[in-house]
C-alpha cells in the first residue's frame, strides 16, 4: 500500500484508474486490527491501487471529504468518487472485500 504524504498527491493519485482510499492512523487499533489482511486484500483486487491516508498528517483532508471515522475507504476511478465505507466501526476483511466488490457492480 503506497502511502499518501500531501494533499496535493492525493488529488492527483485520483485521478488515474481505479483507486482505493484507506484513511487511517497508527493509534487507531482497528486500524491496525484489518492491517495484517490488507495485502491480501490488495492482491484479490489488481484493478486498483490501494493508497494509505495518515489523519494526523492530512487533517484538513479527512475534514474536507467528511471522513470522521476510522478506518474508512473511499474509491475513485478516473477522479470520480465510486464509492465509500465510512464510518466509526471496526471493519473485517469480509466487509472491505464486501464494499470493493460492490463497486464493480455498480457498473452493471
Amino acid at each position: 500500500m503506497k502511502i499518501i504524504e500531501r494533499i496535493e498527491q492525493y488529488n492527483d493519485a485520483i485521478q488515474h484508474g481505479k483507486v482505493i482510499m484507506m484513511f487511517t492512523a497508527d493509534w487507531c487499533r482497528d486500524c491496525q486490527f484489518i492491517k495484517p489482511v490488507l495485502p491480501e486484500i490488495e492482491a484479490q483486487f489488481p484493478d486498483y491501487t490501494f493508497y494509505a491516508v495518515d489523519r494526523d498528517q492530512l487533517l484538513d483532508l479527512f475534514t474536507e471529504h467528511n471522513v470522521f471515522g476510522i478506518p474508512s475507504f473511499i474509491a475513485y476511478e478516473n477522479g470520480q468518487e465510486r464509492g465509500r465505507f465510512v464510518s466509526k466501526d471496526r471493519k473485517t476483511k469480509e466487509e472491505i472485500v464486501s464494499f470493493i466488490q460492490s463497486l464493480g457492480e455498480r457498473d452493471e
